[in-house]
């Protein structure tokens, strides 16, 4: 962990106790994910290993529980008029769904959805995670060939209930990051 960075988009997911780690902190949504993370590593070089940590809706996953996203999709990409399957970014070759080279983990794997939108219902079957950065810190770190590790906290049901639940969850939420984040330090 001793060159690695660790991406977060907001500090009130970290509720500082991640001072003793390189942090980024991108703000919210994709675009300041990657302009953050780009600008980082044109400026730094890349790290050994890019760590996405915070918080995700789950109504696949257990509210409080942890885990390892291993596989993205922009789930707001939508050019099915155009004749594009979705998810599928028009004339690109980037796969429908990322799946980044990484260290692997005891916790759950999950598929990341990442949109520009704060969901409130889990519709899709092709994710079972939501989150708001992950894709696009995940595509960056493929690109520039970084390992890549996606942990996120389930802080709400992706339900109505989603912004009340996240606000209350984000300090143990930062609790079990932090333990999570120091148990793979210790194997690495």
């Amino acid at each position: 962990m001793k060159n690695s960075l660790i991406v977060f988009a907001l500090e009130d997911e970290s509720q500082n106790r991640f001072d003793d780690y390189n942090c980024l902190y991108t703000g919210v949504g994709k675009i300041n994910a990657a302009y953050s993370l780009m600008r980082y590593l044109s400026r730094n070089g890349s790290p050994d290993l890019i760590i996405n940590l915070g918080t995700a809706g789950s109504s696949a996953h257990a509210t409080g529980s942890i885990v390892h996203c291993t596989r993205f999709i922009q789930r707001d990409m939508d050019a099915t008029a155009l004749g594009f399957k979705r998810f599928e970014t028009p004339f690109s070759n980037t796969p429908i769904i990322l799946e980044p080279e990484g260290p692997e983990t005891t916790f759950p794997k999950g598929t990341c959805g990442t949109g520009d939108c704060f969901k409130t219902a889990l519709k899709e079957h092709a994710y079972d995670v939501m989150d708001m950065e992950a894709y696009a810190v995940a595509f960056i770190a493929c690109t520039q060939r970084v390992p890549f590790l996606c942990l996120k906290f389930i802080s709400d049901g992706a339900d109505e209930g989603a912004a009340l639940e996240w606000r209350q969850a984000l300090e143990a939420g930062s609790i079990l990051l932090l333990q999570a984040t120091e148990s793979l330090a210790a194997e690495r």
